[in-house]
């Protein structure tokens, strides 16, 4: 083919490449630097300014609850404000005029609303606060706060296996512990801590070493003995697993939680997996006919547990539970194996966080037991009473019929409940104080997951609450901390209202105090 001198001829190679290369270059650097002008790309054109630190915490005169960093899921914009305690606190005025839309809702025309200063105590807010209601899962509150009255800070709970009285004979012994995990123990678990193959393997190391190899197996139950559900709850309420059977002793596998329904009898299906265990392990075993202990009536008149709020002890009637009694080396009452618990105030924190009614109980009622109370439901919500007055609370009029709030008669006043809180956070009191580090998180734990989401996230990630809930009682008491830093304690108790409507209007109530300077 010929070509005239003004054909420029074929493209050159060579040339393109080079060009189509560069061009690449500067529309890639021009698409970065609209990117970075309009903050879709990191770089020095970003017009936004830099997103502020996470919070931290500045402690105060008082402890304030550790409220984590809230995950981008949740409906709360980040980062939370500073949790600083020497912010300024609001004033009584400018919490009832920020109050003043909320506490108008229908849902509230029956209710008893608090709000307190979370440093100083000092009343905020007070509609109702000294009317005795139905306080339904908050009373937990008050059970906690007894509970701790009981317990030293880092107390256990310890399962053992004894020699009985003939050399064949062995005795499992309830101490307490209903959060025994099935297999192997795990240290860094609250509910499975104690693990029942663990005392297997130690039972049957021991029984062989002894040359047993068949045994008769006893129970000793004696330990804070008491009925399994109480005359005052709905009789629906332990097979819908709204609360499990109370019983001093339980595998974690079988809590009544999230409506899982537990077993009828706990003490027998930990007893039954024991024996299975052991057998597999090449020990016989034969059970002895199951005694039934006697139901302990207060040894103390309620409410003597002094000016100082500590309740004394008493001595509980089966040796390894105690740090006093050091069993015999050898012999009937020796020691064949022995599995302990998480803390008490880890537990009581993890019934606050799943608002796990049995495990309530349990814990009050050993406490009712080990300070001379007695051991029937009413026995330990009377206990429960007598401790908080012990701390110097007002308790005039209080009626607990149990020690979870499953009962409709318990009666408790919403500015009990502030009061109960405060103290928490003092400083003073490292039982409670560990047990509200469980209550429920708005918006992220426990029975607040799903709560303070659209226009109530103000309270998401910042609000700690206990929740609760009967047929025409609904409550929640905990603290938020507001927009300035300052922790706020509350509770409100509605009734009347339908389930949907009072939890939407609290929800606000708590919300609206998150938002709120309010000075």
């Amino acid at each position: 083919m010929t070509t005239s001198p003004s054909d420029p001829g074929p493209p050159v190679r060579g040339l393109t490449y080079t060009m189509a290369t560069i061009l690449s270059v500067l529309t890639i650097l021009l698409g970065y630097a609209v990117l970075d002008v309009a903050d879709a790309a990191p770089g020095v054109l970003t017009l936004t300014a830099a997103p502020p630190p996470a919070p931290t915490e500045t402690p105060g005169t008082r402890t304030l609850p550790v409220v984590p960093q809230p995950t981008p899921s949740t409906s709360v914009g980040e980062p939370l404000p500073p949790l600083a305690g020497d912010a300024e606190a609001p004033t009584a005025d400018g919490v009832a005029r920020a109050l003043r839309p909320v506490v108008a809702r229908p849902a509230l025309a029956d209710s008893a609303l608090v709000v307190r200063d979370g440093q100083t105590g000092e009343v905020l807010f007070d509609a109702g606060g000294s009317e005795l209601r139905i306080p339904a899962s908050t009373t937990k509150l008050l059970s906690a706060a007894a509970v701790g009255q009981a317990f030293a800070p880092d107390a256990t709970l310890q399962t053992v296996v004894q020699r009985g009285a003939a050399d064949d004979e062995i005795v499992l012994v309830a101490g307490g512990d209903s959060l025994i995990n099935p297999g192997k123990g795990d240290p860094e678990a609250v509910a499975g801590r104690a693990g029942l193959s663990d005392l297997s393997d130690q039972v049957t190391a021991a029984l062989k070493k002894a040359g047993v190899r068949a045994v008769t197996l006893r129970v000793d139950e004696s330990y804070a003995y008491g009925p399994g559900v109480a005359p005052t709850w709905d009789p629906s309420f332990r097979p819908s697993g709204i609360t499990g059977a109370v019983a001093m002793l339980g595998l974690s596998s079988q809590r009544a939680t999230g409506g899982r329904v537990g077993p009828a009898d706990p003490v027998a299906a930990v007893r039954d997996l024991f024996v299975r265990q052991l057998e597999r392990r090449g020990i016989d075993v034969t059970l002895a006919p199951r005694d039934t202990p006697s139901v302990t009536a207060p040894t103390a008149p309620t409410g003597t547990a002094g000016t100082t709020g500590t309740a004394t002890p008493a001595t509980p009637t089966t040796a390894p539970t105690t740090t006093t009694t050091t069993p015999p080396a050898t012999g009937p009452g020796s020691v064949l194996g022995r599995i302990v618990s998480a803390p008490v105030r880890d537990q009581l924190a993890l019934a606050l966080t799943d608002s796990d009614n049995a495990l309530t109980e349990i814990l009050a009622r050993q406490a009712s037991f080990r300070s001379g109370g007695g051991t029937t439901f009413a026995d330990t919500g009377a206990w429960v009473v007598s401790q908080v007055a012990a701390l110097g609370l007002d308790t005039t009029g209080v009626v607990l019929r149990d020690a979870s709030g499953l009962s409709r008669e318990n009666r408790v006043r919403a500015d009990l409940l502030t009061r109960i809180l405060v103290l928490g956070y003092d400083g003073k009191h490292a039982v409670l104080r560990r047990a509200l580090d469980g209550l429920p998180i708005g918006g992220l734990t426990g029975t607040l997951d799903d709560r303070f989401t659209g226009a109530d996230s103000d309270a998401a990630g910042r609000a700690r609450a206990k929740t609760g809930t009967l047929t025409g009682a609904n409550a929640l008491a905990g603290s938020v901390v507001d927009d300035d830093g300052r922790l706020l304690v509350f509770a409100g108790m509605v009734a009347g209202a339908g389930t949907t409507e009072a939890r939407a209007a609290l929800d606000r109530f708590v919300a609206t105090l998150a938002a709120c300077g309010c000075r």
